[in-house]
């Protein structure tokens, strides 16, 4: 089955036909800046077109940068504060035409790619995806079940929001060298893993892909491991939300 995965982002919304199979982008993925400001009537507009360039009229999954409760976005870290309290789901149905629209958290949606198709496939016990860009998204998983929106980018970390210091566009605000940045990231995961215990740790993101000027500065006690889908998981975890089935049983493939 094919379903189109969008990936709402705070400075682009990307997207592709997904195989739910498999896990593979059918196309090239395209990706369209995210529209400044991220009112919630544009980003769907730029969805719209987005699915427009695929010629897409079969079902559709959308992961988006906030707490999402039965296709309501009720938070709004990274996008406009407009979003908070819009039923996305409703208007994605309306404005592309179709009944099979699923709406999840952006890092649950990356979580799920890589449990079922990644890094997490087939480990046992608490499995925690970070994904490391604009802010710290986080998506916690239980003998391969999803335990949705957990905002533990949010904790406190020296006094301040975790994101606002350890997340990559942190790094880039404040100029920091990657051993700098390193370290507050390093601190960021032995905080989360005293709170969590977790049997993996999947580091996923942007950043994920320059693992090699990070990976040997940190330290938790946990196995860490880079993502395998890299920034594809996005999009790919998303198409997987389109299907009730697949987020009610564990993401154990193979």
């Amino acid at each position: 089955m094919e379903v189109l995965g969008i990936d709402v982002g705070g400075s682009a919304i990307k997207g592709a036909p997904v195989s739910v199979e498999t896990g593979e982008l059918l196309a090239e993925r395209v990706r369209i800046e995210t529209p400044q400001p991220s009112t919630p009537e544009a980003i769907v507009e730029t969805i719209a077109s987005l699915a427009g360039r695929f010629g897409w009229e079969g079902p559709v999954g959308c992961g988006f940068p906030a707490v999402i409760k039965d296709g309501v976005i009720r938070t709004a870290a990274n996008v406009d504060a407009s979003n908070i309290g819009f039923d996305l789901r409703a208007a994605l149905r309306e404005r592309l035409g179709t009944g099979e629209v699923g709406v999840i958290n952006d890092a649950d949606a990356a979580g799920l790619a890589e449990v079922r198709w990644g890094a997490g496939r087939g480990v046992e016990g608490v499995v925690l995806m970070i994904t490391v860009g604009t802010g710290l998204g986080t998506a916690l998983f239980v003998d391969g079940r999803l335990v949705p929106n957990t905002e533990l980018g949010h904790i406190e970390l020296g006094g301040q929001e975790a994101e606002h210091i350890a997340s990559d566009a942190a790094r880039k605000r404040e100029n920091l060298k990657w051993k700098e940045w390193a370290q507050r990231f390093d601190a960021y995961l032995r905080t989360i893993e005293d709170l969590l215990w977790p049997d993996l740790i999947i580091i996923g993101g942007g950043t994920s892909k320059k693992a090699e000027k990070f990976m040997h500065r940190i330290s938790p006690r946990t196995p860490v491991s880079g993502a395998r889908m890299h920034n594809d998981a996005g999009i790919a975890g998303a198409a997987l939300c389109a299907l009730p089935e697949a987020l009610r049983s564990p993401a154990r493939a193979g």
